[in-house]
């Protein structure tokens, strides 16, 4: 078959799966805005677009992301009819709707069948929106503003024969209209990979080296900030160092933001730095190493050496980073909301922690620390679920390949 992604930072949820259906005997091509990767890799022939024009100024606020959405879906509407100018003519295409990008390509290609991935949903209750009573809506529009966030999906789910979602709780947050036409199977871990190693080393600082008898506490997000649980987080610190006078902390995060709203100054990286500041003596902040964004092949050993993953977030998508650190067999401990309860299993595959009890965080990392025995009995059945589970290559890109498959022949 011809396969056509589109995605405007590919490969992203498809690092996978595309090049697995290359490997399978299929043509792949990837629309995408971002060449995150160079034309040819995985045999899969890359091609770019680009918007046309700027976001409007003065656009009615609740109506500028979608504007934004028939921008970025007119310029690749525009690459579209030139691909099948030029012969061009897929048999299935997957698109990632979140953007806007696929919203027209139906126009392009009424024969073709669509699949698209269905990662978030967006709602005033049950999930992110209201979810931290520190940072409540202040805007009576909000619930409006809301609603047409979902304008893209919602009309992609028109044209779309299919969806895949990574997660039961993000499947089950769309509309009943399409729930039913949703394919849960997660992306994959490389279990093979991402796997433990008792002999795993940092160097930090160019002086100080840390190994598996060490306490080592993790903290991974893509960027900091009050969305994916970085202020419980830092609040935790000065009872867990206290506990814990040799554990270090190993913090992996950039400075921006990503998910939620910026504060009104600098960013929350720093801002709640400042708040704990005062709490934690210096001896103890030279325990805490803030890493900013690092390479794959550094993020891997971080885990590989971590004695305690925490991960805290606000009902959301969940993490790669949460499901990587259970298949290097760190003991996780984690904040107990729907999305993470799908993986976390009280005491058996972590343990669960109220996301906003600091106090409770910290007993709750410093008895894994003290508890070897426990630690490595978490971990142990963690990496168990996740290979027998949600591995890639025995569990999840079978399933991804069925799903295509079913979705060529009209069975999806």
């Amino acid at each position: 078959m011809k396969i056509l992604f589109i995605h405007p930072a590919f490969p992203g949820q498809f690092k996978a799966l595309a090049p697995g259906l290359v490997r399978r005997g299929h043509t792949v091509h990837a629309l995408s805005r971002s060449m995150e990767v160079p034309s040819g890799w995985g045999g899969i022939t890359m091609v770019p677009y680009a918007p046309l024009r700027l976001p409007t100024f003065g656009v009615h606020p609740w109506a500028a992301e979608f504007e934004t959405n028939a921008i970025l879906g007119e310029a690749l509407f525009q690459r579209a009819l030139t691909m099948k100018a030029e012969g061009y003519v897929p048999d299935v295409i997957v698109a990632h709707p979140g953007w806007g990008d696929s919203l027209f390509v139906k126009e392009v290609w009424p024969q073709a069948r669509l699949g698209i991935y269905c990662e978030y949903y967006y709602r005033m209750e049950g999930a992110d929106i209201g979810f931290d009573p520190e940072f409540p809506a202040l805007d009576a529009g909000d619930p409006c503003r809301v609603r047409l966030k979902n304008a893209a999906n919602l009309l992609q789910f028109e044209t779309a024969d299919a969806g895949l979602s990574p997660t039961r709780w993000q499947a089950d947050g769309f509309p009943p209209l399409f729930r039913d036409r949703i394919t849960v199977v997660h992306d994959g871990i490389d279990t093979e990979a991402v796997a433990p190693n008792p002999d795993a080393r940092a160097t930090l600082n160019g002086t100080l080296t840390l190994a598996r008898t060490d306490e080592v506490v993790t903290f991974v997000n893509r960027t900091l900030e009050p969305h994916r649980g970085y202020h419980s987080f830092m609040r935790a610190l000065p009872r867990l160092l206290a506990r814990r006078p040799q554990a270090h902390v190993l913090i992996v995060g950039g400075a921006g933001t990503t998910y939620g709203p910026p504060p009104p100054s600098g960013n929350w990286r720093d801002l709640f730095i400042e708040e704990v500041r005062g709490s934690i003596p210096d001896a103890d902040w030279s325990r805490v190493f803030f890493l900013g964004n690092i390479p794959y092949e550094h993020f891997v050993p971080l885990l590989q050496l971590s004695s305690v993953h925490v991960y805290l977030s606000y009902p959301f998508v969940l993490s790669w980073s949460v499901m990587e650190a259970m298949s290097a067999g760190a003991a996780v401990v984690a904040g107990d909301t729907a999305p993470v309860r799908e993986m976390i299993e009280h005491d058996r595959t972590g343990r669960l922690t109220d996301v906003f009890d600091h106090r409770g965080l910290a007993d709750s990392v410093a008895d894994l620390l003290a508890d070897r025995e426990a630690r490595n009995r978490l971990g142990a059945v963690a990496r168990a679920f996740i290979r027998a589970n949600h591995d890639l290559r025995s569990v999840c890109l079978p399933r991804q390949f069925a799903w295509i498959d079913e979705l060529a022949d009209g069975r999806r």
